[in-house]
Formats: C-alpha cells, sequence, structure tokens
C-alpha cells in the first residue's frame, strides 16, 4: 500500500510566521542629539552675541576718568529660519481592515506607525542636508535651513575647478541661510584625515564652542575610527544620571576634551560635523500628528505630518569637515 504524504495532500495549512521582519534602519542621532524646542510662528527668529576681542593694551591711568567714548556696546544678531511641513498619507481598503492578517491586527495602525519612522528618517535627512532656507508661497513649500547651510566659521572646504565655499545670509550678519554652502568640484574632493578635524576642532574651540560630537557618515565614519586619538579604552555610562550623547561608537580625545564618534546613516558622507548639541535645537510649531482625511469609497485615509525647523543658537558653536571624497 503506497504511503500518503503531504505531497498527495490537499488542504495543508500554510505556515506563515506571525511576526514581520524589518531591518530598516530607524536611527535619528542628530534629532536625538540636539534640543527641542515649541515656536509660534513658520518664522521664528533668535539673538546671538559674542564678547569683543581681547584687548591686551587694557591699561589705564590711575584716577583716569571714563567716557562715553569708552563704550563700546554692540547690538546681538537678530537670526531667522522657517517651519518646514512634511507628511506621509496612508490609504486602507475597508477589506484589507478586516481581513485576517499575519503580524498585525490592524493594517491601517501598522501603516501609520511605519509611515511615522519613515517620517522621522525623512527629518534626519532634511535637517543634516544642505538647504537654504525658502519662505515659499501659495504654489512652492517653504523649506527649513539645514545644518550645512548655516556653519560659516569653523569650516573646512576643499579647492578645485569649483572651491567649497561657505553660505550666505540673508543680511550682512544677521537674517537666515539665503544660500546654501557651495560643493566643491570632483578635483576639490579630498580624504577625510586626523589634521582636518585636528584643525575645526581647535577652530570650535578657539570660537568658544564645546565640541562633544563628531557625526560622520559610514564611509567617514570607518576613517575616523584609524585616527590615532581614538582612546584604546571603552567606558560605561554613568548610572546616576542621564547619558547626553546618544548613539556614540567611539571616543576621540583630542586636546581641546573627548569627542564621541556618532555614525549617521542619513547624512551626508561628503561631509563631517563638529558639533556642540547645547547650541541647536529642532523647533517644532506643529508636533507629530495623525489627521483623519475623507473617506474616499470603501477606504480609508489618514494623514501623518510635522510641521519643523532647525535652530542653530550661535553657528560658531559648530564646524564642518566638507568636500571629503568618499572613495578615498
Amino acid at each position: 500500500m503506497a504511503t500518503f504524504t503531504t505531497y498527495d495532500a490537499v488542504g495543508i495549512r500554510e505556515e506563515l510566521a506571525d511576526v514581520i521582519y524589518n531591518i530598516s534602519p530607524e536611527e535619528t542621532p542628530f534629532i536625538s542629539n540636539v534640543g527641542r524646542k515649541s515656536v509660534a510662528n513658520t518664522l521664528f527668529e533668535f539673538q546671538t552675541d559674542s564678547l569683543a576681542s581681547v584687548d591686551t593694551t587694557n591699561a589705564v591711568v590711575e584716577g583716569a576718568g571714563a567716557t562715553a567714548a569708552d563704550a563700546s556696546a554692540t547690538a546681538t544678531k537678530r537670526m531667522q529660519n522657517y517651519t518646514q511641513i512634511s507628511r506621509k498619507v496612508v490609504s486602507i481598503s475597508g477589506t484589507e481592515e478586516v481581513v485576517n492578517k499575519a503580524g498585525r491586527n490592524s493594517e491601517l495602525s501598522y501603516q501609520l506607525a511605519k509611515k511615522s519612522s519613515e517620517l522621522k528618517r525623512d527629518m534626519e535627512a532634511i535637517l543634516t542636508r544642505n538647504q537654504a532656507a525658502d519662505a515659499g508661497d501659495s504654489s512652492n513649500a517653504r523649506n527649513t535651513a539645514s545644518l550645512e547651510a548655516w556653519l560659516r566659521t569653523n569650516t573646512s572646504r576643499g579647492t578645485g575647478t569649483t572651491n567649497g565655499a561657505n553660505p550666505t545670509l540673508s543680511g550682512t550678519t544677521s537674517g537666515y541661510p539665503n544660500a546654501a554652502a557651495t560643493d566643491g568640484s570632483a578635483d576639490a574632493l579630498r580624504e577625510f584625515t586626523e589634521t582636518l578635524l585636528k584643525d575645526v576642532i581647535q577652530s570650535v574651540w578657539t570660537e568658544g564652542g564645546d565640541p562633544s560630537i563628531l557625526m560622520v557618515g559610514p564611509t567617514q565614519k570607518q576613517k575616523a575610527s584609524t585616527f590615532t586619538g581614538i582612546a584604546s579604552q571603552r567606558y560605561m555610562a554613568p548610572n546616576d544620571g542621564p547619558t547626553t550623547i546618544i548613539g556614540a561608537a567611539d571616543i576621540y580625545i583630542s586636546d581641546f576634551g573627548s569627542v564621541s564618534i556618532v555614525p549617521n546613516r542619513f547624512q551626508r558622507d561628503r561631509s563631517a560635523f563638529v558639533l556642540d548639541p547645547e547650541y541647536a535645537s529642532v523647533n517644532y510649531l506643529r508636533d507629530f500628528e495623525v489627521v483623519d482625511l475623507a473617506r474616499v469609497g470603501d477606504s480609508e485615509q489618514k494623514l501623518v505630518q510635522v510641521e519643523y525647523g532647525l535652530e542653530i543658537s550661535n553657528e560658531a558653536a559648530h564646524g564642518v569637515i566638507a568636500d571629503i571624497d568618499v572613495t578615498a
């Protein structure tokens, strides 16, 4: 008698795991490390200031009087940026929502959670890119000035057919970044070296910043791991207080303090940022929200959106090594 096997059977249930495996990265190290604020207008403003240069001739005659001419007060600088709206839309049919599904009970809830994670990834890439501010109009979206478009003081840029160049402001020394940084041409690209890093860290420190993060893309993370200043030991974060650096992989011991090397999948690999996170924040006009949209026939639609902008409280607290060759 022939043995009856699964090859002969009809009606065997499928074996579909009740789990959905997703390895797409969701970390947003820039957003996670900088501050968070609320604003009340699409154009938000803040002030920056600095002390006068050191005067090594500051000596007066004993008993000398003071005059108005001695006063050298300077005005603060009024800086600006715009908020930007980013969003995702989910549309689920009524049938899909009620059928029996593996890995999730509600398709709508699952897709909303997925779109929220995608939205955060978009924000991370937008906030760290080289994008100028744009007020927008009824036909064009507003853009917030992103990190690379703010950095003008502590910069290292390549020279070539087209030299790397700093971004510009809408005013002489104030306003918002109205033009992004100029990327150097292919012959302006150079290898990311420890010397370049040390120069920018020194520049930030000299300006008064206290750099604690080097944020780099994947190629430059591997390069930075070979620098001689990398600490030979790893330390556990203290358990008696909050850990302020998120995503640190290595510690670089510079002449001006320890710097955590934080890899970022979503920033441009051709730029490396030296950051003092105390002087940066993501400002929200509207926090993440889910908005019900009108039904279209037998489908339910929802909108996930956020309105936000980048505040660089004082750009001299940060630095950038730009025009890095990602193949070197």
